[in-house]
């Protein structure tokens, strides 16, 4: 099967801390675990991205299969594809199936804190290397 790779920039910003809740919940954890292999680190590394690129990259996330995240009875299902954050962290971005889900949101789980391992504030500009398969 081949892999299309998207390469995208985002621009930090701050999520509403659902992120952390949801990445420590015990299913999600042995989800992630089992699926991607790694625990994340508590919480989701929130990008905002907009464009031409963007809507395509989505657009294309949206259709592919990824990496599937089954919750039980009571959560909702999302989809991983693996990332590698500024040429240095192995990650994955998370697309959760909600309707509503804003078009401009893009989240990023990570084994480590991204953050402090990159020295990154609110406003920076962060590239993605996306892998579709």
């Amino acid at each position: 099967m081949t892999s299309i790779v998207f390469e995208l920039e985002g621009k930090l910003c701050s999520g509403l801390g659902e992120g952390a809740k949801f990445t420590q919940l015990e299913w999600a954890e042995r989800e992630f675990l089992e699926k991607l292999g790694f625990s994340p680190y508590p919480g989701t590394l929130n990008l905002s991205l907009a464009g031409s690129a963007w809507a395509n990259a989505r657009s294309r996330l949206h259709q592919a299969v990824g990496i599937p995240i089954v919750p039980p009875q009571g959560f909702c299902a999302s989809k991983c594809f693996e990332v590698l954050i500024n040429e240095q962290i192995e990650a994955a971005a998370v697309l959760p199936d909600i309707a509503d889900y804003p078009t401009d949101k893009f989240e990023v789980l990570a084994p480590v804190a991204v953050r402090q391992k990159l020295d990154l504030q609110d406003g920076d500009i962060v590239r993605l290397r996306i892998k579709v398969k």
